[in-house]
């Protein structure tokens, strides 16, 4: 297995137990929003980490949203939907934002997933 796959897969364990551990859940709602915004940007790093080992470098300057925007509508767009989900869902309602649902998290969690068995895939059969 790709050793970015294992390390990604490693920031969304990570993110989990940041919300198992510290965010304390009550009635599906997270009671502590710094570790919310912890967990999420924690699971959002590891989708990054996947993305950038499968697209590689950028040339001149930082990687910004557009960036993985415009790569990932060149190469598939299902996938480019998955990432705007996890982009709203991880980077700005949780880790901005601090939204609370325990709804809200799984549904960035399971996306993250998605996306990064997406990657495993292809670079196992590139």
């Amino acid at each position: 297995m790709n050793t970015h796959i294992i390390e990604a897969r490693r920031y969304l364990d990570n993110a989990r137990e940041i919300l198992t551990d510290k965010a304390k859940k009550e009635d599906g709602i997270y009671q502590d929003q710094k570790y919310v915004k912890m967990a999420g940007h924690t699971a959002y790093v590891g989708v990054l980490v996947a993305l950038d080992s499968f697209l590689g470098k950028k040339g001149k300057g930082r990687k910004d949203v557009d960036w993985y925007k415009q790569q990932l509508s060149v190469l598939d767009k299902k996938l480019l939907g998955r990432f705007l989900a996890v982009y709203d869902t991880l980077h700005l309602s949780m880790s901005y934002d601090g939204n609370p649902s325990a709804l809200v998290a799984k549904a960035g969690f399971d996306e993250a997933e998605v996306i990064i068995h997406w990657l495993e895939n292809r670079m196992a059969n590139a």
